[in-house]
């Protein structure tokens, strides 16, 4: 399962007080903790009202229920101080591994078959056989790239 950074720029009018966000801060980290997600420790007090955003770590392959269900958590957190949350960007944390793949694939819009095969030298090569009419949409070598970057590993993709 792949792990999302929600980010959520919660209060993005710059009216919160430097103790409502902190109390804000710490209603949303309870909040993410009760569900298994994982709030970014973060001063936000200290950003300019511009940049205060939260990371929310939520694991999951379901981008727009994360991106929702972080902003209902924001909503919770802040909202009932007078702050009006909105959606930043989503993003995945990268492991290395086939799931990470498969991710990249399918931000994409591929699918495709994953084979990992370690070298002499410790090394692995993964190896991601594609269909020739997928890549008619995207080209191959912005999947070769977005997979070597999520991997940290050759990759080797072979058309079928």
């Amino acid at each position: 399962m792949r792990t999302a950074v929600v980010r959520v720029d919660v209060d993005p009018a710059g009216a919160l007080a430097a103790h409502q966000l902190t109390e804000g801060m710490r209603t949303l980290t309870e909040l993410a903790a009760g569900h298994g997600a994982q709030v970014v420790d973060t001063d936000l007090a200290a950003l300019p009202p511009s940049r205060r955003q939260v990371e929310i770590l939520v694991a999951g392959d379901d981008a727009d229920a994360q991106r929702s269900w972080a902003m209902s958590l924001c909503d919770r957190a802040f909202g009932v101080l007078g702050a009006h949350p909105t959606m930043g960007v989503l993003t995945y944390v990268s492991r290395g591994t086939d799931d990470d793949a498969h991710g990249v694939l399918a931000g994409l819009g591929l699918r495709g078959e994953v084979a990992r095969r370690p070298t002499d030298a410790g090394w692995d090569v993964v190896t991601v056989t594609l269909r020739r009419a997928d890549l008619t949409r995207v080209p191959e070598s912005r999947v070769h790239t977005a997979l070597e970057a999520s991997l940290n590993c050759e990759v080797v993709i072979v058309v079928v």
